[in-house]
């Protein structure tokens, strides 16, 4: 049996847990506070979350030379397919270097490498947010100094989509599915046999407005507020990705509280979370005619595909197109070990990271 440790920094927390095979152990959540004020370089965190790890685990008696492999949230690299990299020393410059993009996920695979090496193991990454396997044609924008991104929640829509794939005692790659993870950003994914080939950029505005991003927005009245005198670069993305959706008209994301708003006649809770609901199915529409209609199932996860009003909203849109299936929640930990454990266990391949040449 395989025994992981698996770490998934974030910007205000790190989770991490063992796993034997895909079955937890133990699983911890430390949140953090001031003492990342004093640390903002991603460089100066790194020992202070690894002792934190490794304090945790003598805690619980657990030995860091019972495992048999460390893995790490993936962070911002350069775009690559889907699946599981082992951490080398061209991964771990990019990351250390923030080469491509500053994020907390970026200290996964650097702190995953600074326990692995004295334990002489090895360190992996799965399905990092960068994943991107986008048609040419899916990557035209409308002008050509924009190119269409690949930027989602890879490492659920996979995990969930191979969940998928063996309850119904088939392959992936073999399946054509498509996946909308629906959470804090939301995005829908046209998967074509272990492809993602078309995907919304879940960050930096495309696709439906979320519990705290806008989505899409005409850009027109964009350029005419971004020339207003009223915001500045810096104050107009945290408008857009942070303070946009949900939380713009309604003052909160938090879906339990608007359903508890709309269960008290609260009408326009109702109509803006119909609303969300109604751009998701726009967008689940869309992917179905990148794959031709030729749709296996459709899938709804994420923490708000708890919701039964979203739920109930969407599915009522989409049935006609393919089967919805529901896997709620995105638990993150367990996706990055029943990944790895799958490269481990020979049923997925195990791929080699190469830094690219500057542009």
């Amino acid at each position: 049996m395989t025994r992981l440790l698996v770490i998934n920094p974030g910007s205000t927390s790190t989770k991490f847990g063992v796993f034997d095979k895909d079955i937890p152990v133990f699983t911890k959540t430390i949140r953090h506070g001031d003492e990342l004020t004093a640390l903002p370089e991603l460089s100066d965190q790194k020992e202070m979350r690894e002792a934190l790890i490794c304090e945790a685990l003598t805690q619980t008696e657990i030995s860091l030379s019972s495992m048999d492999a460390i893995v790490g949230r993936g962070g911002l690299l350069h775009p690559l397919q889907g699946g599981v990299y082992e951490v080398n020393e061209a991964m771990l410059e990019d990351l250390q270097s923030c080469r491509y993009g500053r994020h907390a996920s970026n200290l996964g695979g650097i702190i995953a490498y600074g326990i692995a090496k004295p334990l002489k193991l090895k360190a992996y990454i799965a399905d990092p947010v960068i994943v991107d396997e986008m048609e040419p044609l899916a990557r035209f924008s409308g002008w050509p100094a924009i190119e269409r991104k690949s930027v989602f929640h890879a490492l659920n829509q996979k995990a969930v989509a191979r969940r998928y794939a063996k309850e119904q005692k088939r392959h992936y790659e073999n399946l054509n599915l498509i996946v909308a993870h629906l959470g804090g950003g939301i995005s829908v994914g046209a998967h074509q046999q272990g492809r993602v080939i078309d995907v919304n950029n879940a960050l930096s505005g495309d696709g439906p407005f979320s519990a705290e991003r806008t989505g899409g927005l005409p850009f027109l009245d964009v350029i005419e507020l971004a020339f207003s005198g009223h915001y500045d670069q810096e104050s107009m993305e945290k408008q857009f990705i942070g303070k946009g959706g949900l939380i713009a008209y309604l003052g909160t994301g938090d879906a339990i509280a608007i359903d508890r708003r709309i269960e008290e006649g609260d009408e326009k809770a109702k109509i803006v979370m119909e609303a969300m609901a109604y751009q998701i199915a726009k967008e689940i529409g869309a992917a179905a005619t990148v794959l031709k209609g030729k749709i296996d199932a459709i899938i709804l996860t994420g923490g708000l595909a708890y919701d039964p009003y979203l739920i109930e909203w969407i599915s009522e849109r989409v049935s006609f197109i393919s089967p919805v299936t529901i896997y709620p929640g995105e638990d993150e930990l367990s996706a990055l070990a029943d990944t790895v454990g799958k490269a481990l266990s020979g049923e997925l391949p195990v791929n080699r990271y190469e830094q690219e040449d500057p542009p």
